[in-house]
């Protein structure tokens, strides 16, 4: 398997990464040249991708490492649509929204599912990164749609997409909700959730944030990322283990 198995701890650093990525894509942007910004963010993101195709099993510290790269470099292109492109937040969320739909229906008609523990092919995973990387996009534009285009400011935001990430939870557990429609949606909303919630320690006060700085908040998130997953490093807490694939094959009848 090349995803991790989904635990309290997957949620955590998700999360810590997706704050991450926001205040230190807003930090390069704003602190060196914009362009070299995007460059340097698009390079990294090459160079861990082909980190991440290259090994042949889960690694924790690799896949997180990507999954930060895809949280800094997809926050950037939604940021590049909307302050060079001129495109709306609004505009910018439903394009978004639509490429990941895209995704979803193209991996589900090739390959008849959208379950993470049948990520053990290289099209698969594929389809698992596209998946990602058009949340993180779409993510970073409802986020800022909904702090600035509708004023909620990123507090509030971030309580409204709080209680948005739940909801499938208790779906789940309470309601028997589809499994893969849950966990998906959950993942969607961690990137506005997290992303509020950085916008919210380093953005100044005059726009609803504390004014710590993105500098600030961004070293703090990576602190935060770099404990976490060296533990899961060293106890492979977050290791699918054997039998995974058996278990999705009985119960989805795919191989």
């Amino acid at each position: 398997m090349k995803v991790p198995e989904i635990t309290l701890y997957f949620w955590i650093v998700k999360l810590l990464t997706t704050a991450m990525g926001e205040a230190t894509s807003d930090y390069l942007v704003y602190h060196i040249n914009p362009y070299i910004a995007v460059i340097l963010g698009f390079i990294g993101f090459v160079v861990v991708l082909i980190l991440q195709f290259s090994v042949r099993k889960y690694i924790a510290w690799v896949y997180w490492l990507f999954v930060t790269m895809v949280a800094i470099f997809g926050t950037m292109v939604a940021d590049v649509t909307h302050i060079v492109l001129g495109v709306s937040y609004y505009a910018s969320t439903i394009a978004f929204a639509i490429i990941l739909t895209l995704v979803f229906t193209t991996w589900y008609k090739v390959e008849g599912t959208l379950s993470i523990h049948s990520i053990y092919t290289r099209r698969r995973e594929m389809f698992y990164w596209a998946a990602v990387l058009a949340t993180f996009a779409m993510g970073t534009a409802t986020g800022d749609m909904t702090a600035m285009t509708f004023h909620l400011g990123y507090l509030p935001s971030g309580i409204l997409f709080i209680v948005l990430f739940l909801l499938p939870g208790v779906g789940y557990f309470l309601f028997r909700l589809n499994p893969i429609f849950a966990f998906w949606f959950a993942y969607v909303i961690t990137r506005p959730l997290g992303a509020s919630f950085a916008d919210w320690f380093s953005k100044p006060k005059n726009i609803t944030g504390l004014g710590y700085g993105d500098g600030i908040v961004a070293a703090v998130f990576t602190v935060l990322i770099v404990l976490f997953v060296g533990y899961l490093t060293v106890s492979k807490r977050d290791v699918q283990r054997e039998g995974a694939r058996s278990r999705y094959r009985n119960e989805f009848g795919r191989s």
